[in-house]
């Protein structure tokens, strides 16, 4: 392992491009700054990393025995079922949140940032620790079950709650389409096919996902001032959260046979919040819930956290663990 530390790791973190860039995000919106993406600049960025991400896990695939990703898949659909039910139990307990928003946190805290995923493996693949290649299955793996399991919970207590519907926005959204496409085509495209690809959806994607975080950053950067209106409390759920989800995602990456990177990967997978496929269930599931409140702590709070702080803290849990 190259990082040895957690002062090593964080530095590590803290110096890459991709957070630098986000950084960079959060300080030209609290200045007020013109810099923004066109929304077809965004779509066009966030569509390829996960197409590529997909692609990538594809190839990866072909050369992995089913044996060694049983363990890791069912340790995905385990906390795809066991994050959702806690968040919506800590949501009504602690934020006092009624059920459909309390529904809305299980759901975005219970699936996956793809960015954030992305973040965590190129941070792995750079420290030398990430041994597995088919990673990018599990986030298409994770990226539903939280998502039914809140929308379910919230169907059993409001009884109005369109499951059906919901669950359509899920299956055929950008991000399950792209990254599931992206893993069909990679799996079954002949080498010297992908071989010619690879200078576009391999060379190109840590400067794309720069990108992206640079406009991500500039978004969180606005959401600032509607976490000061929703209180602290938001705040404490929406880093408390990370930090328990991250714990068990690193405990399940190790017990499940993943490397060091492999658990630090899946930590982060299960402590991050989805901002692209929940909002759109959520909306068409359950358009009682306030929006603000859910996109605020996943996109404001938790996706800020993880990248800055969680990640290296999560590497550093698994090598513990490891």
């Amino acid at each position: 392992m190259l990082a040895t530390s957690a002062w090593e790791l964080a530095r590590l973190n803290l110096t890459s491009p991709a957070v630098l860039a986000f950084v960079l995000g959060v300080v030209a919106a609290v200045v007020r700054s013109d810099l923004a993406f066109p929304p077809a600049i965004t779509s066009a960025l966030s569509s390829y990393l996960l197409f590529a991400l997909g692609l990538k896990g594809g190839v990866q695939l072909r050369e992995v025995a089913v044996g060694d990703v049983a363990g890791p898949i069912l340790a995905t659909i385990v906390l795809g079922v066991a994050t959702p039910l806690i968040a919506y139990a800590l949501a009504r307990r602690f934020l006092r949140t009624e059920i459909a928003d309390s529904a809305s946190l299980a759901a975005h805290f219970g699936s996956v940032s793809a960015v954030t995923f992305t973040a965590a493996e190129t941070f792995t693949r750079d420290a030398g620790t990430l041994e597995e290649g088919f990673m990018p299955a599990l986030v298409a793996l994770l990226e539903i079950p939280g998502i039914v399991v809140a929308l379910l919970l919230a169907a059993r207590f409001l009884g109005n709650t369109s499951v059906r519907h919901a669950m359509r926005e899920v299956v055929t959204g950008k991000s399950v389409v792209l990254l599931v496409g992206g893993l069909v085509i990679g799996g079954v495209a002949d080498e010297g096919g992908v071989t010619k690809i690879e200078p576009l959806f391999v060379g190109l994607f840590t400067g794309v996902l720069v990108l992206f975080l640079l406009d991500l950053g500039t978004v969180a950067g606005q959401r600032l001032a509607s976490l000061r209106q929703a209180g602290p409390r938001l705040v404490i759920f929406a880093i408390a959260l990370p930090l328990l989800f991250g714990s068990m995602g690193a405990a399940a990456g190790t017990l499940s046979g993943l490397s060091v990177g492999g658990a630090t990967v899946l930590a982060t997978m299960a402590a991050s919040a989805s901002y692209i496929a929940a909002p759109a269930a959520v909306r068409a599931g359950l358009p009682q819930a306030d929006p603000a409140l859910s996109l605020g702590a996943a996109l404001g709070v938790t996706f800020p956290f993880n990248l800055i702080i969680g990640i290296p803290l999560y590497a550093e849990l698994a090598q513990l663990m490891g």
